[in-house]
């Protein structure tokens, strides 16, 4: 994908967006000390699938994300992305790689506008980058027209257009929420991480953000990993659904195959019966 591709772009064929395997897991382990987090896990994410990972606290899903995001290592296994080894891409490049991801605690710029925070996304895959932007370097100048319509669009998309000049720390948790979904899908994620999205959302808010997520998957083509606490949400939006329990992977199904799965039952309530 080039720099200069706006929102649009982002649309493929839907043959040739579905089916083909998009993120690959293969028996990632990861240890700190003596303790295990990960524990041989694998699974593959189908393009234009929407998936989830569910599991209880301390089940390792944090980690198998920083594991994607390339904030963490991991001892054995491997990640391969759209058929590259992620292992060889350094920390900065995976935006560039196509992966964008939100987080579970917010990270806005507080007194920036919500449109500059969106903007900053959008600037980490034009020509110049961030340093360029923030010299204010010629190439920004021609790369601007379009950061601002890609922008532009985003605002409209998640509906904060009543909202687009103010600054990101005078708004609602749950409108700063979508501001954030914002700047990840500046960057023109192919993966689109949701860590916690519903994390702080009243049940309301929890119903307009399962609707705001089926728009952007289906008017962006994007292929979604979201971490979530919340089943309602899980079960609603996922095509399919992984399960992790104490680091390893229980459970790999439909929403319906994994809510009637035994180990899932006895992890979250403790038996099986």
């Amino acid at each position: 994908m080039t720099a200069d591709s706006s929102v649009d772009a982002l649309e493929i064929p839907e043959s040739e967006r579905t089916g083909q395997v998009l993120l690959r897991v293969s028996g990632i382990t990861v240890r700190f000390g003596g303790i295990v987090a990960l524990d041989d896990v694998s699974f593959d994410v189908r393009r234009g699938e929407i998936a989830g990972l569910i599991g209880p606290n301390g089940a390792g899903k944090t980690t198998l994300f920083n594991c994607l995001s390339r904030l963490y290592s991991w001892q054995q296994g491997s990640i391969e992305f759209e058929g590259k080894a992620l292992a060889s891409v350094q920390r900065h490049r995976v935006a560039d790689l196509g992966i964008g991801r939100t987080f579970q605690n917010l990270a806005l710029f507080r007194t920036m506008s919500v449109r500059d925070n969106i903007m900053v996304g959008a600037h980490c895959r034009s020509r110049g980058g961030f340093l360029a932007s923030a010299l204010r370097l010629p190439v920004i100048g021609r790369e601007e027209p379009k950061v601002a319509k890609q922008t532009a669009r985003l605002i409209e998309l998640l509906d904060l257009g009543s909202v687009a000049d103010i600054p990101a720390a005078d708004l609602p948790f749950g409108t700063q929420k979508r501001v954030e979904l914002g700047r990840a899908l500046a960057a023109q994620p192919s993966l689109l991480l949701l860590d916690e999205p519903a994390a702080g959302l009243n049940h309301s808010e929890v119903d307009e953000f399962i609707e705001l997520v089926r728009r952007i998957h289906a008017e962006m083509s994007l292929t979604v990993l979201l971490v979530e606490h919340h089943m309602n949400l899980v079960m609603r939006v996922s095509d399919r659904v992984f399960v992790l329990d104490f680091g390893r992977k229980i459970a790999d199904g439909t929403p319906e195959q994994v809510q009637q799965n035994r180990e899932v039952i006895a992890a979250y309530l403790g038996t099986a019966d």
